[in-house]
């Protein structure tokens, strides 16, 4: 009878291990394909973070060049203003001396008119009319004065005719330069639009990258948000499995505690009814209910017992030699990967003592015993995690994904069991 109690009990920790290793199994390809998935995101977020800059780089020097071609631009819109108020001033100049100058050349023309006029006339009445004007002076003073008044007639014709010469020509000259400085301006205008031309035909080209690198930024940045969002997504599957994982750890060790209550209380009806019944039979039941209480003690396969004969620092030593290797879900590899009660099962094993693989399980083994009295090589139990008891409120055990196997302050977490099976 109390064997069949012992192996339904076994039987109800095996299903609670295989359950949890189940759980434990799917969990880990789960929570792999998870990590996966979000160091692949996070790999591309990286580079679509680094395109991002890249573009902000290119940006900003585009911008220094637009910023100044449009300078340039400005200088040269003013320059332009300038230039055309001198060619309105060159075309008022220059109307005002062709008026000058076609005045002049009129008044030219009128005084060498009137001067042949005059030359006509006196031809036409022929030098003895100059003569007798002058023969018909009353006295020599008369003579002199009429003599000296034709001479100064033909001086001031001259005179007068080589002044509006001279003035014809100062004008035209005049009009020459004026002329010459409009057409030095016309040229210049002429310079200045193709210049204009030239700084808005690369002011729309760069404008127009400017518009490219804009796409291609919002590109870049709605590619960083996707891989932002397939981060997030990532990280909640991660913690739903983290989840699902406690609440099966927790469930089977509900469950293994129920079977052990539900063996300790039949246990204790058997050794109640063996103490009432016959001395040979008592003894009997004594023998039995010894081998009883021996097997309960040490919890069979998945409970070594106390006297192994193992020392706790040689556990400590060996586990701590895997210090920085990764954590698995699932995993049992020292080297490879392992989890929280993976790694302590294999720790264990190296020494010949077989404990479960899973953290639930492990709080029913060998033992109980106070943190206070906690030594090297206990096992430290917490609510869906356990480690290995270093001394000195010091533990080594597979803490995360993100750390790996390490060693932590013992009171990290609340503790829940502290379990001796050395």
């Amino acid at each position: 009878m109390i064997k069949r109690r012992k192996i339904r009990w076994m039987a109800v920790i095996l299903v609670s291990a295989l359950t949890v290793a189940h759980f434990q199994a799917v969990g880990a390809s789960t929570m792999n394909k998870a990590e996966n998935e979000k160091k692949k995101a996070e790999e591309e977020l990286n580079q679509a973070n680094q395109k991002i800059e890249d573009i902000e780089r290119q940006q900003s020097a585009l911008q220094s060049e637009i910023d100044q071609k449009d300078a340039e631009l400005v200088n040269l819109l003013v320059n332009i203003g300038i230039l055309e108020d001198e060619l309105t001033n060159k075309n008022t100049q220059l109307e005002q001396v062709t008026a000058e100058l076609s005045e002049a050349e009129e008044t030219e023309k009128e005084q060498y008119a009137s001067m042949k006029k005059r030359i006509q006339f006196m031809y036409e009445r022929g030098d003895t009319a100059m003569i007798d004007a002058l023969l018909g002076s009353a006295d020599m003073s008369d003579f002199l004065n009429r003599v000296e008044y034709v001479s100064d007639i033909y001086e001031y014709d001259r005179n007068l005719l080589t002044q509006y010469q001279i003035t014809v020509r100062q004008v035209a000259d005049l009009k020459t330069t004026v002329e010459t400085e409009k057409a030095e301006l016309e040229d210049m205008q002429e310079e200045y639009a193709l210049q204009q031309s030239s700084l808005e035909s690369v002011l729309a080209q760069k404008r127009s990258q400017m518009g490219n690198y804009d796409n291609q930024l919002a590109s870049a940045q709605a590619a960083a948000d996707k891989y932002k969002s397939t981060i997030d997504a990532q990280n909640r599957i991660i913690k739903e499995e983290e989840r699902r994982q406690r609440e099966a750890e927790e469930a089977a060790r509900a469950a293994e505690a129920r079977a052990r209550e539900e063996a300790n209380q039949k246990k204790a009806n058997s050794n109640s009814q063996s103490n009432s019944g016959t001395d040979s039979s008592e003894n009997s039941s004594g023998g039995g209910s010894g081998s009883s209480g021996n097997d309960g003690n040490s919890g069979g396969g998945a409970n070594p017992g106390y006297s192994t004969g193992v020392s706790g620092s040689d556990v400590v030593n060996y586990a701590c030699q895997f210090v920085g290797n990764p954590y698995v879900w699932g995993g049992t590899s020292l080297t490879n990967g392992a989890d929280c009660s993976g790694f302590v099962m294999s720790v264990f094993a190296n020494f010949g003592i077989s404990l479960p693989h899973s953290s639930a399980a492990l709080q029913g083994c060998g033992k109980a015993v106070s943190y206070a009295n906690a030594q090297p090589g206990d096992l430290i139990c917490y609510s869906g995690h356990v480690g290995i008891y270093m001394g000195g409120g010091q533990i080594v055990h597979a803490q995360s994904t993100a750390v790996g196997i390490t060693k932590s302050s013992a009171t990290y977490r609340t503790i829940v069991a502290v379990r001796r099976v050395l």
